[in-house]
């Protein structure tokens, strides 16, 4: 997710029984399905709209919004097979099949804040989402919230916090909307600008509106006392905006199972990045501006053994992880800052959705 910019028919998930209640648990999604784990893939909606320079530069004619001039033209090689944008219905459904028939169980779409109903509704980083909720083929896959309320995007005090329920309730209460422990999922990007009232009245919301409440996930540090049932991470980056160097995969792996931990009371979802490097955000001399470490020597074989961890971490630590044995993977469609799975020119073949079907739904 861009740091200026970050970046729902027909069955619920079958619904496990939560933490630490009474009787036989019932089976997972995961276990129902045949796959090993409930994985899901962040999905980044920059690729509509309209570029901001696109009545002054060529290039930028027909670009989607954050498409960049040097990821154009000097990382090609991440550009989709499909193209650039994907705000089609077409493509969206092209969407769904590529990612259901590769085991990937869902979207975790990312969501933005304004002061208006009307920006919201407007702001073109939701058009995924919106064509997803309208796909004919969304009842193969599931979909939650990724709450992006960092810089420029964030809900402030209690009120806003409050007039959410209104705007998510229909997500929340979508058949095709990801449930943990029987509830509903919102995923947190900034956990530090949660509400306590805020969360209450959304639990509230959600009980008024015939759901049993909502699990909450911060992604990672999670305060306490603020209303947070899980925690998870949209990413773990070594190396953030300390200068442009070339480092392996496997440290950015490492930063990751670090980070797979949780608790009987806050279990959490471990997340794993296919991949980071943001070169094609950043300015070509890196002296003109913030860079970050990047790991450009990633493999489908190295990803998918560190997918292969992760599923052993949700396999062996039943205490510490959620019942549907959830992981997320950072991304889906992430192409300026490296982490994507959909298949590009580079990869035309789709060689890390097999990475995933061959972990996950042999």
């Amino acid at each position: 997710m861009r740091v200026t910019v970050l970046c729902l028919a027909a069955l619920a998930l079958t619904a496990a029984a939560p933490r630490g209640g009474t009787g036989a648990e019932a089976p997972s999604e995961a276990a129902a399905s045949g796959r090993r784990a409930t994985v899901g893939a962040y999905y980044f909606d920059g690729w509509a709209g309209r570029h901001r320079e696109a009545a002054t530069a060529d290039w930028a004619a027909h670009a989607p919004t954050h498409l960049t001039k040097r990821l154009r033209e000097e990382f090609g090689d991440r550009e989709p097979l499909w193209g650039w944008r994907d705000d089609s219905a077409e493509i969206m459904q092209r969407q769904i099949r590529l990612a259901a028939d590769h085991g990937i169980a869902f979207f975790a779409f990312c969501w933005y804040w304004h002061d208006t109903a009307r920006a919201i509704r407007e702001d073109p980083k939701h058009t995924g989402l919106q064509l997803f909720i309208e796909a004919p083929n969304n009842h193969r896959m599931r979909f939650c919230l990724l709450i992006a309320n960092h810089a420029g995007f964030e809900i402030k005090g209690e009120q806003a916090w409050r007039r959410t329920a209104d705007l998510w309730m229909p997500y929340l209460t979508h058949p095709q909307h990801l449930r943990v422990g029987g509830k509903p999922l919102l995923i947190i990007f900034n956990a530090g600008g949660g509400d306590k009232a805020g969360f209450a009245h959304l639990q509230q919301a959600a009980r008024n509106a015939g759901l049993p409440g909502l699990a909450i996930a911060a992604c990672h540090p999670a305060p306490p006392d603020i209303g947070y049932t899980h925690t998870t991470r949209y990413n773990a980056v070594p190396g953030w905006n300390k200068g442009r160097q070339e480092h392996p995969y496997r440290e950015l792996v490492d930063a990751h199972k670090a980070s797979w931990r949780g608790t009987p009371d806050r279990p959490h979802i471990p997340c794993l990045s296919v991949g980071w490097d943001r070169r094609p955000w950043e300015p070509a001399d890196p002296s003109k501006g913030r860079c970050c470490w990047y790991y450009p020597d990633r493999t489908p074989e190295q990803f998918a053994a560190a997918l292969r961890a992760a599923v052993d971490w949700v396999e062996k630590h039943p205490d510490q992880a959620t019942t549907e044995m959830m992981i997320l993977l950072y991304a889906w469609n992430e192409f300026g800052e490296g982490g994507y799975l959909a298949p590009t020119k580079g990869d035309p073949d789709g060689a890390y959705l097999k990475a995933v079907r061959a972990v996950v739904a042999p």
